[in-house]
């Protein structure tokens, strides 16, 4: 029973995988490629994890290293990423709309030149 649970657990993960590298290749721009990569990539992994995890018991306390690993690194990273292509001047689609980064550094800099 463990095996076929942990084999769908893990089948609904690869799916997860699967639809965030087909985000990735579908969305308009560099930073929504990143967040659909992103999110889904880090349920497919937890995902598939978890279904290693249900298949093979011994293993629980190696993959919930790799768990917490994943669950902590995933999105600093990817923000690392949107905020260096942001800062390096990467063109957001054309049909956005907010731009919250843009908007609180120019609120820094306008802080900046009323100080001098």
């Amino acid at each position: 029973m463990n095996e076929l649970l942990g084999s769908i657990v893990i089948l609904f993960g690869a799916i997860f995988l699967f639809l965030g590298s087909l985000g990735t290749l579908r969305m308009p721009d560099s930073f929504n490629r990143i967040q659909a990569g992103t999110k889904a990539t880090t349920m497919g992994t937890l995902l598939t994890l978890t279904g290693v995890c249900i298949y093979h018991p011994a293993w629980i306390g190696k993959i919930v290293i790799l768990l917490l690993f994943i669950v902590l690194t995933n999105p600093t990273s990817s923000h690392a990423l949107a905020r260096a292509a942001h800062i390096t001047g990467i063109p957001l689609v054309g049909s956005t709309v907010i731009d919250k980064l843009r908007e609180s550094r120019q609120k820094e800099n306008d802080l900046e030149e009323d100080k001098l």
